[in-house]
């Protein structure tokens, strides 16, 4: 069974050779009798090899990004509009257990400090302290 040029990468990158099988070693192969190919002809193989290797490797990192980016959901938040915050951000009471609610809020942005972060208020205009980034809050729908 012959193996294709992408399957035999590996080894010749690795090893600088093509793998040679034990029948080719007892029964000289064309391969093994033209094995007096210059060393600028093999380097330019190699290089071929390891420019293959890389584009097949930028086009699947390609696909993968492209596949996480379809399901990343972006959440951006104006000024005014009501969220719910995520109720494991921050300190911890003794009290609260697995029962507690997830989400704490409403709340009402205040201010859109940076790229994700958020100050909010509460809705009778008290401020939250601490700022809340953009994978902490849901939209809340009265």
């Amino acid at each position: 069974m012959h193996q294709s040029p992408t399957e035999e990468m590996p080894f010749r990158l690795t090893y600088g050779v093509d793998a040679i099988i034990p029948v080719e070693i007892r029964e000289l192969s064309p391969r093994l009798l033209l094995g007096g190919v210059e060393e600028a002809v093999e380097k330019d193989l190699v290089d071929k090899t390891r420019e293959m290797a890389h584009l097949s490797e930028m086009a699947l990192k390609q696909r993968m990004t492209l596949h996480y980016n379809a399901k990343v959901l972006k959440r951006d938040f104006e000024p005014n509009d009501l969220v719910l915050r995520r109720n494991d951000v921050g300190l911890s009471t003794p009290r609260e257990g697995k029962l507690t609610a997830n989400w704490e809020g409403p709340y009402r942005v205040k201010e859109v400090v940076g790229s994700g972060a958020y100050k909010l208020e509460r809705l009778d205009g008290r401020e939250v302290s601490r700022t809340s980034n953009a994978r902490n809050l849901r939209r809340f729908y009265s």
